[in-house]
């Protein structure tokens, strides 16, 4: 007999599609995986696309104003407006899922996603518009924020209430897949147009290709998440509440201080997130000998060495435990943090390594980031608490990563980028240790 098809927050077309899906098969891990993976890849894409941009166009497209650094440190203060917006988004997207579907969420914030990447690609410069360029940009990245809010899906739950127990490790490191393979994509691209177009014709056209090809991702993204939105399974968990987008309210209620510690625990990894991948990049512009594009390839190389890494932080994670392996990491990012500063003021050897051993670092960490914060949410509570717990992450060890990054080591020295990243370890160790203690005391 067959489970539930109707779920209490789905729209009647979207309870129809799931029985027809149920007439077809159950819908497996691996294609859940897949889903997964090409949803995470599309919104990393558009991440990376902006945030490179954030370094080779816009000081100079829009804060021609001002020196280099100033301009890269001002696109590096936009570039954190989306952290900020983005649990503003889950809270209006939150009520769309309630009042009128998971499915109607998601294609009204992948479309805004998708919508904001491409209307950047037709930004004017200051040289045109004046300052309205900024506060052009400056919306955008809010829209680009507020759709990454509405983007969650639940996807990454629905894989981990469908895999065996002892394989939680391995599942929990796919979606994760999406961050270096969204770089790679981006970097490519990027790369191509520098190393074969003037200066002038990148600054003029070239640079805006990548945000096009952004919005198609986005639109080939929607509907394979929407295929999976619309499966049986997916169904009858919204209906059991397992997947049930509850008023935020309601969940910090219960569960405010597992938002808080599960914020906290990621700390490390979404510290070092931005420190391999944007702010050498951006002090590489200002300070570095090394052609950027050449450098664009080094990151690809590390986004390989990164995919490599996660995948070995799901086989470790089943071997010794999640909480074992973040503490692990936390430690290794710890000795990075003295280590990584010294490798960048070496010369390029030294700085290609940095972004290489950086990133098996930051893989073996990323890997696991995510899977600890729904870990402590009850049904009713999982969907929404994973979403604000990672919205909370990403605000404070990634959002102003880069800017405070590049403010410190241009005003102090790179030693500084170190103490930055070791306070992230610091904060994941003590947001491990203090978890286990509540678990205890329980």
């Amino acid at each position: 007999m067959s489970a539930p098809i109707a779920a209490s927050t789905s729209t009647p077309l979207e309870r129809d599609a799931r029985i027809v899906n149920a007439r077809d098969h159950r819908v497996a891990p691996g294609e859940i995986a897949i889903g997964v993976i090409v949803g995470r890849t599309s919104e990393f894409f558009d991440f990376f696309v902006y945030a490179i941009a954030s370094v080779l166009v816009f000081p100079s497209l829009v804060f021609p104003f001002v020196d280099a650094l100033t301009g890269t440190l001002y696109s590096f203060g936009l570039f954190a407006l989306a952290f900020i917006a983005r649990p503003i988004g889950s809270l209006i997207f939150m009520w769309v899922d309630r009042n009128h579907g998971r499915g109607v969420k998601l294609t009204i914030a992948l479309f805004l996603l998708g919508g904001s990447t491409m209307s950047i690609a037709f930004l004017p410069g200051y040289a045109q518009i004046g300052m309205a360029a900024v506060w052009l940009l400056a919306l955008f990245r809010l829209g680009q924020g507020a759709a990454l809010g509405g983007a969650w899906d639940g996807l990454p739950s629905l894989l981990a209430l469908n895999v065996p127990h002892e394989r939680r490790g391995w599942y929990a490191m796919i979606p994760q897949l999406g961050a270096p393979l969204g770089l790679l994509v981006a970097c490519g691209l990027f790369a191509f147009f520098m190393s074969t177009l003037s200066t002038e014709d990148f600054l003029s056209w070239g640079w805006r290709y990548p945000f096009f090809v952004a919005f198609a991702i986005n639109v080939v993204a929607l509907f394979a998440r929407l295929r999976l939105v619309m499966t049986q399974e997916f169904g009858t968990l919204l209906e059991q509440h397992e997947l049930e987008a509850a008023p935020i309210g309601k969940v910090l209620k219960v569960h405010g201080r597992d938002i808080l510690i599960g914020a906290f625990v990621p700390l490390a990894s979404f510290a070092m997130f931005h420190l391999v991948t944007i702010f050498p990049l951006g002090w590489m512009s200002l300070y570095g000998t090394q052609p950027l594009d050449t450098f664009m390839v080094v990151q690809i190389i590390g986004a390989l060495v990164g995919i490599v890494a996660i995948i070995a932080s799901g086989l470790i994670a089943d071997r010794i435990g999640r909480r074992a392996q973040l503490a692990v990491c936390a430690v290794l990012i710890a000795i990075f943090s003295f280590v990584g500063p010294m490798l960048i003021a070496s010369g390029d050897a030294g700085q290609d390594a940095f972004v290489i051993i950086g990133f098996g670092v930051l893989g073996l960490s990323f890997g696991q980031a995510t899977g600890s914060i729904s870990s402590r949410f009850g049904r009713g509570y999982r969907y929404t608490g994973a979403a604000f717990t990672s919205d909370l992450a990403w605000l404070v060890g990634a959002g102003f990563a880069p800017l405070v990054a590049l403010s410190l080591s241009s005003s102090f020295g790179l030693t500084f980028v170190g103490y930055y990243l070791l306070s992230g370890a610091i904060c994941t160790l003590a947001a491990l240790a203090f978890s286990r203690a509540l678990e205890q005391r329980e």
